[in-house]
């Protein structure tokens, strides 16, 4: 949409996005690729915009979780290499090989069906994924990885370009578990490179590529520190630098009303006033990803924390404001104001969830402005002086 007509909004500041590809690329070296994560539409912050960025910023490769994700990309002009890390359908290899696309295999079967029905002249990209120890997807044991290579190996249809793996525990504290993955995973990589050396190898997930520089081989996935955002709490006092969050979300007071003590908000009645107080609605609910257990979470209005009162409804919630304010005030629910910040980890931390699950659940209905070389400011003036004009 060239523009919208709700008063709420998301924010991706793309200049976050690009500092904190180009710390970790200075942090890893310039002989390591960086693979920009941009899966579930770059965690909530849009596919095609982050791509961009951060390939401009150094990354060389994108990697998606499903084909879909990756044709949506290709659909936006983006030409760079894209890794598909989930699983694939074997009937979509033409359609992989066709849009240039990357995908995954771990199963010898997969290989000997998607041989069968390809008819295409042009080699497949393959990145084979080890199961080290994550139980999710990936060859596990050292027959299952040399059968899968050995039938690469003698098709003409396939051409092994990576090898990689995925640690379960690289964000917690203790690293033993790591330790345990890198070893299986050195063990067969091994074996594979006594048949086929791979050109890319890559176990460093965000939190191995900020804290195991080690262990990282010739590539890295940047997920959510892309985004400025901290794989796990516990790292924030280890990080090598400071990540720089992308992602914030705002909307206005649409309603503001004083009422009297003893008075019922919203359903169930399960606010009451303590006194006379100013209540303000904004319209902002559960089906746009605010859901209804971030009842008393706070939010920000001229710079000053203000709760939300009563249960969070489809639409709207109500605030408890700190004193009588204009219709068209801004309220932050996550970002920065006047010195007061709510960051998507301490809406995680309301949500006993992690930081990764905050910005992918703000729904496709909130409308996302990407900031590039301007201030912040500058849209919310914008904003503000848009909506005066549309009153007059």
């Amino acid at each position: 949409m060239e523009s919208f007509h709700r008063d709420t909004w998301v924010e991706v500041d793309l200049d976050c996005i690009y500092e904190n590809v180009s710390a970790i690329q200075k942090h890893v070296t310039e002989d390591v690729s960086v693979i920009a994560v941009v899966k579930a539409n770059a965690y909530g912050h849009g596919d095609a915009q982050v791509a961009n960025v951060a390939l401009e910023a150094g990354a060389s490769y994108l990697a998606v979780s499903f084909l879909d994700e990756a044709i949506s990309l290709r659909r936006q002009g983006i030409k760079a290499p894209i890794l598909v890390m989930g699983a694939s359908r074997m009937s979509d290899v033409g359609l992989a090989a066709k849009e240039n696309i990357t995908l995954t295999v771990f199963q010898k079967e997969w290989l000997q069906e998607a041989e069968r029905i390809y008819k295409g002249n042009k080699q497949v990209r393959l990145h084979l994924k080890l199961d080290t120890g994550m139980g999710r997807i990936g060859a596990r044991t050292k027959n299952e990885v040399l059968d899968v290579v050995s039938l690469i190996m003698k098709s003409d249809c396939f051409l092994l370009e990576g090898v990689y793996t995925h640690f379960a525990t690289a964000d917690e504290l203790q690293s033993r578990y790591v330790e345990t993955q890198f070893e299986r995973f050195s063990e067969l990589l091994h074996e594979i490179q006594q048949l086929i050396s791979p050109p890319m190898i890559h176990c460093g997930n965000s939190a191995t590529t900020l804290r195991f520089p080690g262990r990282i081989f010739n590539a890295v996935r940047l997920g959510i520190a892309m985004y400025g955002l901290t794989p796990s709490p516990e790292m924030i006092p280890t990080l090598p630098f400071k990540l720089k969050e992308a992602f914030s979300l705002h909307t206005k007071l649409v309603h503001v009303k004083k009422l009297p003590k003893g008075e019922q908000v919203s359903y169930g009645g399960t606010y009451k006033t303590n006194e006379e107080e100013w209540i303000g609605t904004v319209p902002v609910g559960y089906a746009d990803g605010w859901i209804r257990k971030l009842q008393g979470m706070d939010v920000l209005v001229d710079g000053k924390l203000a709760p939300i009162v009563g249960r969070v409804c489809m639409d709207q919630f109500m605030i408890k404001l700190p004193y009588e304010l204009p219709l068209g005030t801004v309220v932050t629910l996550i970002g920065k104001q006047k010195g007061l910040e709510i960051s998507s980890n301490d809406v995680a931390k309301r949500l006993e969830t992690i930081n990764y699950e905050i910005p992918c659940m703000i729904s496709y209905r909130v409308p996302r402005m990407f900031l590039r070389n301007r201030s912040i400011m500058e849209v919310r003036n914008y904003l503000q002086d848009k909506l005066i004009m549309d009153k007059r």
